[in-house]
């Protein structure tokens, strides 16, 4: 036991001084969450699919919202999303100190009326 503890006496530490020196994400890590609204039909197929129903969706308001603290990063809302405008980053989410939900909304642009010329 006492070879040990002069070992680690005199070796490098072990851990790293997070958030001071961060890790890069492994390859194909599922990290954090994220949703290309402009590309979202608010279909609410990723809703329907989560295990721990993190997701909601709002079709009448736009707005599709996200609560990363129940989130369980399993990836199957990713999966099942028919636009595949959901993507998991290799990255995690920064510490923070304050729990908010990513609210995102969809702007819908108006549509261009066509006025024939007779």
């Amino acid at each position: 036991m006492i070879k040990n503890i002069f070992k680690n006496f005199v070796s490098k530490s072990a851990t790293r001084p997070y958030p001071i020196e961060v890790r890069p994400g492994f390859k194909n890590a599922r990290g954090e969450l994220d949703n290309k609204v402009s590309e979202c039909t608010l279909c609410g197929i990723c809703a329907k699919k989560c295990p721990s129903q993190c997701i909601t969706v709002s079709r009448k308001e736009n707005l599709w919202e996200l609560n990363p603290f129940a989130c369980v990063y399993c990836g199957i809302c990713v999966d099942a999303c028919p636009k595949s405008c959901l993507v998991h980053y290799t990255e995690h989410k920064k510490p923070a100190r304050v729990k908010t939900n990513l609210v995102l909304k969809k702007e819908i642009s108006p549509k261009l009326k066509v006025v024939a010329n007779a």
